[in-house]
């Protein structure tokens, strides 16, 4: 005989009321790591002009970036490698286009942009890129819902890069389109990045050490090739610390894991528009290191920013994926007290 739909029912209300409590814990870890990976962000980019203004170059800064952090999470690698090699080269094809995606070729594409556009115009397009097409992406390839909350938030966010940025018409020149085109594209790799990781629930710290291992087998040989380092080795010992301790461990490594940790806690639509926060922190970072004051647009542009984060990231729209994941154990639970 079965028990009547009424006597399940309080397991099963337990059972969401416990999922959500989770949820919620879920997004704040969340949003804690994504304010994270966009400080993280922020350090680097200031730390980059600091490194340029002493004379080093943007190559050099990838370089470091990617040397470092792929001699630091090395152990990583192996470490997975040991415990579950079958299953990581099965899954080779899901890894080429996780380093395609996120290493040289998008560290590239944005410092070769900056040779055409404007500093202002990084601080919209490819954030913007990757706000946009990570909500599209994951519409389409998780079935996570594009809500009117979500676009206005997003709509928000674009709308304090463009005020922090002070982008202007004249500016839209050519030449500066095809940087702009450079921008759109990196932004839409790292977004595709995130939606990679969050369909396959690929491991945070495996991604971060796969990506970055692949940079050091490929992008540090034809640095070296290249240029010798002469200019590294040129440069004041303690900026050269200084920089392999910001681009190298803490952005190089922490960049990311903290941007594959906050698509696991929530999702790759709302882990793509925490990088938008960049620009702005990178503006308050400039004063003390770089002396310069951010602008009242500068700040009130961050704010109307974080105030469209907050609104595109706290509404629950769980993809298709989530909710299977949701609905297996409620639906085990009903049918184990049903019998």
């Amino acid at each position: 005989m079965h028990d009547s739909p009424a006597h399940a029912a309080p397991g099963v209300h337990a059972h969401a009321a416990n999922l959500d409590r989770t949820s919620r814990k879920k997004l704040v870890a969340g949003i804690a790591v994504g304010f994270l990976a966009a400080g993280i962000g922020a350090l680097y980019t200031v730390f980059a002009r600091l490194g340029i203004a002493h004379g080093l170059a943007s190559s050099d800064m990838t370089f470091l970036r990617f040397g470092v952090a792929g001699v630091v999470t090395l152990p990583l690698l192996i470490h997975y490698l040991r415990r579950d090699a079958a299953r990581i080269f099965a899954q080779w094809r899901i890894w080429l286009a996780i380093v395609l995606l996120a290493g040289p070729l998008f560290g590239l594409l944005m410092f070769t942009a900056f040779q055409f556009a404007p500093v202002s115009h990084a601080a919209v397009f490819p954030f913007s890129a990757m706000s946009v097409m990570g909500t599209v992406l994951a519409a389409r390839y998780l079935g996570d819902r594009l809500t009117l909350r979500k676009v206005v938030g997003i709509g928000l966010v674009i709308g304090g890069l463009f005020l922090l940025s002070g982008l202007d018409r004249a500016s839209l020149e050519p030449r500066a389109l095809v940087g702009d085109l450079m921008f759109i594209l990196a932004g839409a790799l790292w977004a595709g990045f995130g939606i990679l990781l969050r369909r396959f629930k690929l491991a945070p710290l495996l991604a971060t050490a796969m990506v970055s291992f692949f940079a050091l087998a490929t992008y540090v040989p034809i640095y070296l090739a290249a240029t010798g380092g002469t200019r590294l080795l040129a440069a004041q010992p303690s900026l050269v610390l200084v920089e392999v301790l910001v681009q190298g461990v803490i952005a190089g490594a922490g960049t990311l894991y903290t941007y594959a940790k906050t698509v696991e806690l929530l999702g790759a639509a709302r882990a793509a528009v925490f990088p938008a926060l960049a620009p702005g922190m990178a503006a308050l970072l400039a004063w003390p290191v770089l002396g310069h004051i951010p602008g009242i647009f500068e700040t009130l542009g961050l704010f109307v920013a974080i105030v469209g984060l907050l609104i595109s990231v706290t509404q629950r729209s769980p993809s298709r994926i989530d909710a299977h994941n949701v609905l297996q154990p409620v639906a085990g639970s009903v049918a184990s007290e049903a019998r």
